[in-house]
């Protein structure tokens, strides 16, 4: 059998695709202590009323006091962050690339970025394989941070090509960590995909949304919790916010 087995076309497909755009290797920078990206789910099922709420409560997350205090007064060392969108196979776009957070100048930047951001795609199926196979391909070109870690969040499972063990076979992703927001809505099983599929690494945790209307807290949560490197035994399950 060929290297990759039945998904070596779709893994070798995407590698090609996403080398012409991360093609840099990461810079050593000791100073950094959380390389942190975020993948948003723009997936059919996420309607614009829905992505307006994880527009604006991402950048009112981020441009929160708590989460704030957590970037610029916690550990030593700061925070790099990038955001990008993921839907179908091939639909995952950029909308932060690598910004230090290191003043509240820096964070006002980024929130202003991500409150003004332009859906990139509105009509494609959930691949989640593809989406984890874009942030590794990112994280390859980040400054080098003692701790990586991707949070993806949505409302959907796996439904189109590969998904997320064959990205963790193939992708370098074996020392980053991954955590989830599920945001519960009209599909019963997302919990669990992400608790037995998504979540990966030390101490990897999942929060979940009553709906796109408590994402703004649940995001808030999740990234202080992130930042502030908490860790609640192993693998860890949060309900919804409240």
């Amino acid at each position: 059998m060929a290297k990759h087995g039945k998904y070596g076309p779709l893994v070798r497909g995407f590698a090609a695709l996403t080398a012409l755009f991360w093609g840099g290797a990461a810079v050593a920078d000791a100073g950094c202590r959380l390389a942190l990206v975020l993948a948003l789910d723009v997936s059919s099922s996420v309607d614009a009323r829905e992505y307006d709420l994880q527009r604006v409560g991402l950048a009112s997350a981020l441009g929160s006091r708590d989460v704030r205090h957590a970037i610029l007064q916690g550990a030593p060392g700061h925070v790099a962050l990038s955001v990008y969108e993921w839907s179908g196979y091939r639909q995952q776009k950029l909308q932060l690339d690598w910004t230090v957070l290191d003043s509240h100048a820096a964070i006002d930047a980024a929130v202003a970025t991500l409150a003004g951001m332009d859906r990139s795609h509105d009509d494609f199926p959930t691949s989640m394989g593809a989406a984890l196979a874009y942030g590794a391909r990112l994280l390859q070109r980040e400054p080098a941070c003692s701790r990586r870690v991707i949070d993806v969040s949505g409302d959907g499972v796996n439904n189109y090509r590969y998904g997320p063990a064959e990205a963790y076979r193939h992708f370098p992703l074996s020392d980053v960590t991954v955590n989830g927001l599920v945001i519960l809505g009209d599909q019963p099983d997302v919990a669990r995909f992400y608790g037995e599929q998504v979540l990966r690494g030390p101490g990897a945790f999942m929060l979940m949304a009553d709906g796109f209307e408590a994402f703004e807290e649940a995001m808030t949560r999740k990234l202080y919790r992130e930042i502030n490197e908490i860790i609640i035994g192993g693998n860890a399950k949060t309900g919804a916010p409240g």
